[in-house]
């Protein structure tokens, strides 16, 4: 070709074969492993007479090449406007041999490239075979007359990495080159199937289509199977000239009807699976071509603002997937997929939304069969040049093919429940013409795009039948919802971004969406830190060498994970891409036990003398979860029983006998008691295995205590400026109205507040020293810019320990502070904290739904949260008293009680170690812990990318008091 099609988007491909839904896995060969390898500066560039070797799939980015990863969220990464590319743009020539098995003598070859980004240009055995574009669906061509049989063959992949395709695939990921997805080489009969379309409803009707294409003759016919039984044998295809014995290249179509009694209907909580064949037969009856499927009965309906499964109102409790692994890059094996799925189903999702392109058809394998809704999303985001490219005529054979090309792949998924038309790309011509193709071929499932709707929500006339925004406030939505004037289910595309320590006032989303007709859920923002293991050695990604060098969130010595500008890329946007629910090592962050939690499909209610559970799943009993009792006391530690879950149906309730024999041993003095149901799977899921936890709602039977301690005779030791003297600090009490910018902090303007103002910077000022008996009073003040904050503690001895009263005054301008309260820091040896109050989990005011009441150990250093850039974090909300002890030492520890739940952090950082460090591996921890005891703390929000914490949870002026005793143990 003349053209340079990397920068011609009217060209989607050449000589590319239509896209089809014919699983061509089964009986293929694959073409996966070590390739002969040549990064040239730009296409055309000449080869070198040196090849290296890549491992394929896999990102040249990310195998020790000169091109590095590079992290952009909005902008581009060069600046040339669609659809041209720069002039330094790396192509990546990938080659190998092959041969042709024996037995495909004279039968069509065909070569699929899984994905490859961005442009593809096929060569076999030095004949141009065609061109592909799209960096995450596949490529096919026919081979057939390029190859030779009985000598080995070459084939030469060269990818070139920048193109007017990227104008369209500007998506908040890291960018790299290469293949990304398995090559391989399936042969079939000139006769063969092209494409099979199945609809299954949940009443049991079932229809197959089928179209053949190649030299038919008479005779030829379809037979199909639905779990061993014949469907309908001898088919006929329609249109053909049977007059003739034979038609050249004859697009054939024929169709089996069934209808199936007493199905199981697919659902993402009873995902039933029916095993269909669909089989081409020569005139002699034996079988030239077959396909094979996994098909689910079930129906997908917007009935006015709902959407339903199956007749059924469902929450959508979803969340955003990226291809990502912190070693490979884009490169995902279906294994690592399973185990993503695994946990996204253990923590109570329902949903996935394929941010945002589609993925290996591995992955929706895995979510027929474990169970989850799928938003398939097309691979288009035009984000920095959106409004251009929505409307430019020269990217409408890209948008329909991208859209067309999905859809055909990805038609008889189950649970592919709605179509996406992208993200991010504006709204125009080329979303309306994708929308119209995709409507007239696939009329049984809605389709949604969030741009579409950006400006009027109760729009009827757009491109999208479900209103899906992207990071509105929660008044937002509830008032849409309230207004009359909504038309559509909303379902939020994107929402909670979980960038750092994030996801605040998610329990109130979930609140509002169960309680507010309208409101049918949401995708949270996202699954992964996009963190890649990087070398601190020389600055490189690891790649598969790096395997092994991190557990449980952090890596190891002398590694870091890695974020924008860390490979010194540039433009970059820094850590915005480390803004997922799991660590880049598949840890779950705390913010995943919030969720799993408030999608418990076993609620409690308790009303002072009846307890009810309630079925919160839409299509299953209880049958396969089991439980037990935890009860809790604050003076008399925890006792356990078996607990018998009734027959409750999906949406019902049913009362539940309190455990009268943990009750009974229950002494009066037990003080504040609470019981908790621990719900677990009673069989083996094929998400998880039977005993594994699902959910533990609580009740509270007893009131806290009075907060009254006993006087005592004793000496309170202060020093000359009135800082407390006590044998197991090291450093005094002092108040603190600062914490490590979260990012949500940084990004949402908390943090530039708070340094206008000079909370980070303090100084402690005494102002007078009183003592009145034992009782020792001091008065301190701390200038801000926006007045001075009055701060008074009062010693008191008490029975065995010292009460702390302090009060802190701040003035008007003081306000939206990150927290109030004191921060003292113990002697080294004390590694051990048990608490009682909410946990084990982390938890902030706005996000403690997770927080079981009950009594919780753990070390210090477990108490900390590692989030890619440090930060606040390790916070324990709720916290009623804790003790600090020692590790296997015979020494002394120290206890502390609160006048009621607070916010306590314990760990190994100041809050300027923190915010100092851009990387974990520029932290040093400390050998004396750093103790927090907050009367108020600030709440998380998401402001990073949406909403900030709502008010209730803010920190304001005025006057703060907080108690707390602290004891020798």
């Amino acid at each position: 070709m003349d053209v340079r099609p990397w920068e011609s988007p009217e060209i989607t491909s050449w000589n590319r074969l239509p896209m089809h839904a014919v699983d061509r896995r089964p009986g293929s060969v694959s073409l996966d492993g070590c390739w002969r390898f040549q990064l040239l500066p730009a296409p055309g560039a000449p080869l070198a007479d040196h090849w290296s070797e890549l491992a394929v799939p896999g990102v040249w980015t990310m195998q020790d090449t000169e091109d590095l990863p590079q992290y952009t969220n909005v902008q581009m990464p060069w600046p040339e406007y669609p659809p041209l590319s720069p002039a330094a743009n790396p192509t990546g020539v990938h080659e190998r041999e092959f041969d042709v098995p024996a037995e495909w003598a004279g039968r069509r070859i065909v070569l699929q490239v899984g994905a490859a980004e961005s442009v593809l240009i096929v060569e076999v055995n030095g004949r141009s075979m065609g061109i592909g574009k799209d960096s995450h669906l596949a490529s096919e061509f026919d081979i057939t007359g390029a190859v030779r049989p009985g000598e080995p063959n070459t084939v030469r992949l060269t990818v070139v990495k920048w193109s007017d395709a990227s104008h369209i695939e500007d998506q908040d990921q890291w960018w790299h080159g290469g293949i990304t997805r398995s090559v391989l080489l399936y042969a079939t009969d000139p006769l063969h199937l092209a494409d099979v379309k199945v609809r299954a409803d949940q009443g049991g009707s079932l229809r197959v289509d089928c179209q053949v294409r190649g030299p038919l003759a008479r005779g030829w016919h379809i037979s199909g199977e639905l779990d061993g039984a014949e469907l309908i044998q001898n088919a006929e295809f329609d249109g053909a000239n049977q007059e003739e014995d034979r038609v050249s290249d004859f697009l054939g179509e024929a169709q089996l009807c069934a209808w199936v009694p007493g199905v199981t209907r697919w659902s993402a909580e009873t995902p039933a699976l029916y095993d269909l064949t669909v089989r081409l037969h020569r005139p002699d009856g034996t079988v030239a071509d077959r396909s094979h499927h996994r098909i689910g009965f079930r129906d997908i309906e917007i009935r006015g603002r709902d959407l339903l499964i199956n007749g059924e109102r469902v929450y959508i409790r979803g969340v955003n997937r990226h291809d990502f692994h912190p070693l490979t890059g884009r490169t995902v094996t279906k294994d690592e997929m399973r185990a993503d799925l695994e946990t996204i189903k253990r923590f109570g999702f329902n949903a996935v939304r394929t941010s945002h392109y589609p993925n290996d058809p591995a992955l929706l394998d895995l979510t027929d069969e474990l169970g989850l809704y799928v938003v398939d999303e097309a691979d288009i985001e035009s984000h920095d040049h959106a409004h251009e490219i929505a409307d430019d005529p020269r990217y409408l054979p890209a948008f329909v093919d991208r859209v067309s090309r999905m859809a055909l792949r990805d038609k008889n998924r189950p649970s592919v429940i709605v179509w996406s038309l992208g993200n991010e790309s504006d709204y125009g011509a080329n979303h309306d013409a994708a929308a119209g193709w995709l409507r007239r071929h696939d009329p049984t499932r809605p389709l949604q795009y969030e741009g579409a709707a950006k400006t009027n929500w109760s729009s009827t006339e757009i491109a999208s039948d479900i209103l899906c925004p992207m990071y509105a406030s929660l008044d937002e939505i509830v008032a849409h919802a309230r207004s009359g004037t909504q038309t559509k289910p909303l379902i939020l595309c994107e929402y909670s971004h979980a960038m750092g320590n994030s996801n605040g006032t998610l329990a109130d989303h979930w609140s509002a969406i169960e309680s507010t007709p309208g409101l049918q859920g949401g995708f949270i923002w996202e699954l992964w830190d996009h963190g890649i293991l990087q070398r601190l050695s020389d600055g490189r990604p690891a790649g598969r060498a790096g395997e092994g060098a991190y557990a449980n969130g952090v890596t190891a010595e002398g590694y870091r994970w890695a974020y924008g500008g860390d490979f010194g890329d540039t433009p970059n946007d820094g850590a915005f891409c480390a803004d997922g629910l799991l660590f880049p090592d598949r840890t779950p962050k705390p913010a995943m036990y919030e969720h799993r939690e408030l999608a418990a499909p076993v609620r409690l209610s308790y009303d002072g003398e009846t307890l009810s559970v309630h079925n919160h799943q839409h299509f299953r009993d209880l049958f396969r979860l089991r439980a037990e009792w935890l009860l809790s006391a604050e003076n008399a530690g925890e006792s356990t029983a078996p607990a018998q879950l009734p027959d409750v149906p999906p949406g019902g309730r049913a009362p539940l006998p309190l455990p009268e024999n943990l009750l009974a041993a229950l002494p009066a003095d037990s003080g504040e008691t609470w019981l908790t149901l621990r719900v677990s799977t009673a069989v083996d899921e094929p998400w998880a295995p039977s005993g594994t936890e699902v959910c533990t709602p609580q009740i509270r039977l007893r009131e806290p205590s009075p907060f009254h301690l006993t006087p005592a005779e004793g000496r309170v030791e202060v020093d000359d400026a009135g800082l407390l003297v006590h044998p197991l600090l090291t450093s005094p009490p002092v108040l603190s109205l600062w914490r490590a910018p979260t990012d949500n902090d940084l990004l949402g303007g908390a943090a530039e507040h708070w340094r206008g103002l000079g909370l980070d910077s303090l100084v402690r000022k005494p102002v007078s020293i009183t003592r009145d008996g034992d009782r020792v009073s001091v008065s301190s003040t701390y200038d801000t810019t926006a007045g001075t904050v009055l701060h008074e503690q009062v010693f008191t001895p008490v029975r065995g320990g010292l009460l702390i009263e302090e009060t802190a005054v701040l003035p008007e301008g003081v306000s939206d502070v990150a927290r109030v309260g004191s921060v003292f820091e113990t002697v080294s040896e004390l590694d051990c904290i048990e608490w009682y109050g909410q946990g084990p989990w982390e938890s902030y005011p706005d996000r403690c739904a997770a927080g079981a009441v009950g009594h919780h150990r753990a070390t210090v250093d477990a108490l900390f949260t590692p989030y890619l850039r440090p930060q606040e974090s390790g916070g324990r909300h709720g916290v009623r008293g804790f003790s600090l002890m020692p590790a296997g030492v015979d020494a002394p520890g120290l206890a502390v009680r609160l006048d009621g739940p607070r916010q306590v952090a314990v760990g190994r950082h100041r809050d300027h170690d923190l915010a100092a460090a851009a990387h974990h591996d520029e932290l040093t921890p400390r050998a004396c812990p750093v103790v927090h005891i907050d009367a108020a703390h600030r709440g998380l929000g998401t402001a990073s990318c949406g909403p900030d914490t709502l008010p209730r949870y803010l920190v304001g002026a005025g006057t703060h008091r907080w108690s707390w005793a602290l004891y020798r143990v």
